[in-house]
């Protein structure tokens, strides 16, 4: 089976970016799952889940229920359930019922998750940065790893 290369002229104007958008998320997807499950045994997903988790708050609105993290980590609602489901077990997150309404049940990172969460952080970031590199001596990808970049404010 032959793979369509992002410079394919049978494609052309937006379905040419997007074969070169989902080559260049794959890449960088799968360089930072490499370093995460080597460095800390927690996928891109696990680690997705952990830091939008992690950044809950007690405020209005700051805690999100189960459909609201599926959105955010881009999985549908049940792989998010097990996903948590086998994070719960590791004892990286807990989950509690709501005050206010007995139906809704939170998850919390716990303090294991957290310190896995801030161990896994610059291993992420050195993996994603690795990958936007490599990406950008690719002349179908460069455009996009620019785009990219643009997007992070500089201090």
């Amino acid at each position: 089976m032959s793979r369509t290369r992002t410079t394919d002229p049978a494609l052309t104007g937006p379905a040419q970016g997007w074969c070169a958008l989902s080559a260049l998320h794959g890449r960088i997807e799968s360089h930072i799952e490499r370093a995460l499950q080597a460095g800390h045994g927690l996928s891109v997903r696990e680690f997705s889940v952990l830091d939008v988790l992690s950044r809950q708050h007690s405020g209005e609105g700051g805690h999100l229920r189960m459909n609201e993290v599926a959105d955010a980590v881009v999985l549908s609602q049940s792989a998010t359930t097990r996903l948590v489901n086998r994070l719960e077990d590791r004892g990286l997150l807990t989950r509690y019922l709501c005050d206010t309404d007995r139906r809704g049940i939170y998850t919390d990172v716990t303090e294991a998750g957290l310190a896995l969460l801030a161990e896994a952080r610059p291993t992420n970031e050195a993996a994603l940065r690795e990958a936007l590199q490599e990406a950008s001596a690719r002349p179908e990808l460069a455009p996009l790893v620019a785009a990219v970049e643009s997007l992070v404010p500089t201090s």
